[in-house]
């Protein structure tokens, strides 16, 4: 049997860019997408903690160091510039695997998006 399991969370980021001319995804600052062991192309799940919006996109990198955290195309009517987000992907795996399995959760800085 497999399960699905908390993989990344970037635990309480600040959105500081949404732009809706943009094809799509969410742009995170490469600083953040290592610490968190996300990679470009993952899908994740975002929820806004100022509006209670859930929602699922691809990671694309952003500058790294630039604390960017930028929801692209459709994701951008969702939040706005300012708001607390927590970013997490998920994996499957055996359920034995998965009791063993320690989930990589980073609490960045809210107000610069650095890693601590």
């Amino acid at each position: 049997m497999f399960i699905q399991v908390i993989k990344s969370k970037l635990h309480r980021v600040t959105v500081t860019e949404a732009n809706l001319n943009y094809i799509g995804s969410i742009t995170i600052d490469e600083d953040l997408m290592d610490a968190a062991n996300l990679i470009e192309g993952e899908k994740v799940q975002i929820v806004n903690n100022n509006n209670g919006e859930r929602i699922e996109t691809y990671v694309i990198k952003g500058v790294r160091g630039s604390g960017k955290i930028c929801l692209n195309g459709a994701a951008a009517r969702k939040v706005q510039p300012g708001d607390t987000v927590i970013i997490m992907s998920y994996a499957l795996m055996d359920f034995e695997e998965a009791k063993q399995f320690k989930p990589t959760i980073i609490f960045p800085d809210t107000a610069t998006n650095k890693v601590l």
